[in-house]
């Protein structure tokens, strides 16, 4: 297996002059540009005293020098925490803390919102995301400027940086690389450590399975605090030596249509909730019109149909679209019915912070519906049950691209793994006869009944989710009863007490018609202002069980 940096190593060497990190309508690096930032902030990492090991955190907005920051970190073998800049300023300063970092790169925003930089021991230096300029030094030893970096860098390299100077090729896979905190609530937080070698499993699949190059660009959205869009809109697109574009702007999807026409990117990485907003926002309205009902139901006549909605949906991508990779939650089954009937090149896989992320994946003429893939081949899964094809059961999972850990919590770490050293994913799932997972819930969701039935929560939300004026459900426990929470679409937002108290009997009549009794819906709750969500757009369970 190819060690990541290798892979960074050698496409620099390769790309040196061409494009690789544009911030959308803003500055672009070539390869050359990157090494030579790399260069410079190993200068800074050096004269502020950091060794190889030593953690150095980052806070900003998805931008090119974000991923400048990162790759300098890696490559000096120091340890990344990415934090998300949504993180509260309490949380930020925490977090930074808890991990040890030495140095925090932040955006001057988020700094100036109430990061206290005082209150993080042992932090020596923080510096601004969009430029490297220090901002704060803990002692007058630490004191350095951009100008005295610039010297040094001219001084090391007189005749200028060329790509036979530059060495960032590695075989250290067990080395810590990254700590990747998943949450900024208050409470005991989970830093997951992950070696080099999950990253390098991560890439090395991806490449394999899809290999990315200097014709492609990619469009990057989703935040890169995220292993999800770390790995598949960042670092796996750019080590193949595609050009990555910053989104610039909050993506709505006017944003979003504009940046696709400008890009043209080859993948459109999305999480479910988006997929279903744009079909049912914008396709189901038109095939329910009466007359374009009646012509889907005409064999040929109804191919046409999917066949023009596919043309201007993938012409609405930007055109160059060859996959649309899913994760982060289940796809609604209608949603993914339809998705297929047009022909849209879709896949929902399957992964978790712990693994870099992926766990499984599988090429989108090749997906299973409902399913979420099959265990890439850097890994092995099992199910913890006797019949793993008919019982549900615990998914666990072990390989190279399992963490080595959380950070300072070896009593969660121990409880994380099997006696035997497989990782418990916390997921609840069967795999069929030809590899396929099916996921039916999480561990900590299942619901117990007192006549001892197990009940899968996220089994019954997707059939709910199904029903009409629903945009979003949560069933949960509530006094030995079942409740079902649901979110209103957006034309029923508006809808009046009496209506939604109508809402609330009619779906709980169509869902309880489909269950079977055991796990009847006692109550249906509207919750007006809709869910909170994370960063990966699910629901926030825990703030309403």
């Amino acid at each position: 297996m190819k060690h990541f940096l290798t892979y960074f190593e050698d496409v620099t060497r390769q790309y040196w002059h061409l494009p690789a990190l544009s911030n959308l309508h803003g500055l672009t690096y070539s390869y050359a540009d990157i090494a030579e930032n790399i260069c410079k902030l190993h200068i800074l990492f050096r004269k502020t005293g950091v060794k190889p090991g030593d953690k150095i955190a980052l806070v900003g907005r998805n931008t090119s020098q974000w991923g400048n920051i990162f790759l300098a970190i890696s490559t000096y073998h120091a340890v990344a925490v990415p934090l998300l800049p949504n993180f509260t300023a309490d949380s930020i300063t925490r977090l930074t803390a808890h991990s040890d970092s030495v140095i925090l790169f932040i955006d001057k925003k988020i700094l100036n919102s109430g990061v206290t930089p005082e209150d993080i021991p042992g932090l020596r230096l923080v510096v601004e995301t969009d430029n490297y300029t220090p901002l704060y030094f803990s002692s007058s030893e630490y004191e350095l400027t951009m100008e005295d970096i610039d010297a040094e860098f001219r001084k090391t390299y007189p005749n200028g940086l060329t790509p036979d100077l530059i060495h960032f090729a590695s075989d250290e896979e067990e080395e810590l690389a990254i700590i990747s905190y998943t949450s900024g609530t208050t409470g005991n937080p989970k830093g997951i450590m992950l070696p080099a070698r999950s990253i390098s499993a991560n890439i090395d699949f991806s490449q394999r399975t899809l290999p990315s190059s200097p014709r492609n660009r990619c469009l990057s959205m989703l935040p890169l605090a995220h292993m999800f869009g770390f790995i598949v809109e960042f670092l796996y697109p750019l080590l193949g030596g595609c050009h990555i574009f910053f989104l610039d702007k909050a993506p709505t999807p006017s944003v979003l249509l504009r940046a696709f026409n400008e890009v043209r990117p080859y993948l459109f990485v999305t999480v479910p909730l988006v997929m279903e907003k744009l079909i049912k926002g914008k396709v189901m309205p038109l095939l329910d019109r009466p007359a374009v009902k009646y012509l889907t139901k005409i064999p040929l006549i109804d191919k046409l149909i999917y066949r023009k909605i596919h043309k201007k949906i993938m012409k609405a991508f930007g055109g160059n679209v060859v996959l649309i990779p899913m994760g982060g939650a289940a796809l609604s089954r209608p949603v993914e019915k339809l998705l297929h009937k047009i022909g849209l090149p879709f896949t929902v896989g399957y992964g978790m912070t712990e693994c870099g992320p992926l766990v499984a994946y599988v090429d989108w003429k090749d997906f299973v519906q409902t399913s979420c893939g099959r265990v890439v081949d850097t890994l092995k899964v099992r199910i913890d049950t006797s019949d793993q094809q008919h019982e549900i059961g615990e998914i666990q999972v072990s390989g190279p691209n399992v963490m080595l850990g959380y950070y300072k919590d070896p009593e969660s770490t121990k409880s994380a793994f099997t006696h035997d050293g497989w990782l418990r994913t916390g997921d609840l799932g069967i795999i069929d006869k030809n590899g396929n997972i099916f996921i039916k819930g999480r561990c900590k969701c299942m619901i117990l009944t007192s006549n001892g039935q197990n009940i899968y929560p996220e089994e019954i939300e997707s059939l709910i989710n199904d029903l009409p004026h629903v945009a979003e459900s949560l069933v949960i426990n509530r006094e030995k009863q079942l409740i079902a929470l649901i979110s209103l679409s957006e034309q029923d937002k508006d809808i009046t007490d009496s209506q939604a108290d109508s809402l609330c009997k009619e779906v709980q009549s169509n869902i309880n018609a489909v269950l079977p009794k055991y796990s009847h819906i006692a109550k249906v709750e509207i919750i007006r202002e809709g869910f909170k969500h994370t960063p990966k757009h699910s629901i926030k369970r825990g703030l309403y069980s």
